[in-house]
């Protein structure tokens, strides 16, 4: 597995080896004993959610306050999804920026996203399918979120799908009301 830090610090690609056959394939997505020698922690499973979402469908920017925080590790079983991290740690000298990687079922990627950070993915395919390992159990006291397309943020959201086709952003009504990073 190639592991890789994000610019935004805190977060990581996982990048599995992927064994295909005439079967279909296998790939390891996550060991702990390789997670904790790059990240300098265990990660404390607490709490898994999966979410199906048809292609445009955006998903935050969601996050927890912290302390407590809530990491996740995130891989992408079906479809594809551009997954964001964005540093929302006060005091952070990366306080702001975002960076981006395609999850999808075929490279097999995961990302650790580390408490602090705030986290938006948007599906590039129908049906696409994410699981998330989460630190936290759901608080909702907790949980908070910010517009995806703050100006100030400039998150360089896709036009077109997987298939290239034209996407459509579809977004829950309380995403679609949250606030920008100045007014949070």
């Amino acid at each position: 597995m190639r592991i890789s830090e994000m610019s935004v610090p805190g977060a990581w690609v996982f990048s599995p080896t992927v064994h295909g056959d005439d079967r279909g394939c296998f790939a390891e997505t996550f060991r702990a004993s390789e997670f904790e020698k790059v990240t300098g922690r265990p990660f404390d499973l607490l709490q898994v959610n999966t979410s199906v979402s048809a292609a445009g469908v955006l998903r935050g920017i969601h996050y927890t306050d912290d302390p407590p925080g809530q990491a996740k590790y995130v891989t992408c079983v079906r479809g594809a999804f551009l997954d964001v991290v964005i540093d929302l740690r006060a005091g952070s000298p990366t306080f702001g920026r975002w960076d981006s990687v395609l999850l999808d079922d075929r490279d097999r990627r995961s990302v650790f996203i580390s408490e602090g950070l705030g986290h938006a993915v948007l599906s590039l395919a129908d049906d696409s399918t994410l699981t998330y390992l989460c630190s936290l159990e759901y608080s909702p006291e907790y949980d908070h979120d910010l517009d995806a397309f703050d100006p100030d943020l400039a998150i360089d959201w896709p036009a077109a799908g997987r298939d290239g086709q034209r996407l459509t952003y579809l977004r829950s009504p309380k995403d679609a009301a949250a606030p920008r990073l100045r007014d949070r």
